[in-house]
């Protein structure tokens, strides 16, 4: 076991202040008329796709689920009952690097069928990045403690469960959702 630090935080509450800090900065450092096309995107399509890969597509399908829960009519790209992307229809893509085969496969096909596209990515200039109708960007330039602190892709992944969660907040406003109302389209009524 190794000996415990002296003279600072343990890890497990200077890890999570560090991401919080970080997070919230770049939170703030997003745009509020692109966030709002997000959000009237993803409120006008008759059906709402969702697709990530690894730790992105945990927090995409947690943002599908509460779509569903907010009314709207969503799927995760990649299970078996997921229905073909037609125009009109919205797909949102979470990728940090914005550099993997499988996102930017799922961009294309998106394009060609003629549906909207938002793209939460880390890197603003990535290729995925670049086929989005709509480009929510989450960037955070390296500094010494990140690797320690958050390691790969964590202020990302932290960034994109709560901006996530923020849309979500969003769509209810938009639509007269309440608690209540999306407590009821829970798939366990609690």
């Amino acid at each position: 076991m190794p000996a415990p630090r002296t003279g600072s935080p343990p890890a497990y509450l200077d890890a999570p202040r560090y991401i919080v800090r970080r997070v919230a900065a770049a939170l703030d450092r997003l745009d509020p008329a692109t966030v709002r096309r997000a959000v009237d995107v993803l409120s006008r399509a008759p059906e709402i796709f969702v697709y990530g890969a690894g730790r992105s597509g945990i927090i995409g399908r947690a943002f599908a689920m509460r779509l569903v829960q907010a009314g709207r009519t969503a799927f995760v790209i990649g299970e078996s009952v997921t229905p073909i992307v037609r125009k009109g229809d919205a797909v949102f893509i979470l990728s940090g690097q914005g550099e993997s085969y499988s996102s930017i496969q799922t961009a294309n096909i998106v394009r060609r069928e003629g549906a909207e596209l938002v793209v939460l990515t880390a890197k603003s200039s990535s290729k995925l990045a670049h086929t989005a109708t709509v480009l929510l960007a989450l960037e955070f330039a390296d500094d010494a403690d990140r690797a320690r602190h958050a390691p790969l892709g964590t202020l990302f992944e932290a960034a994109s469960l709560l901006l996530t969660d923020g849309l979500i907040a969003e769509i209810m406003a938009a639509n007269g959702e309440t608690e209540a109302s999306m407590r009821r389209r829970h798939a366990i009524m609690v």
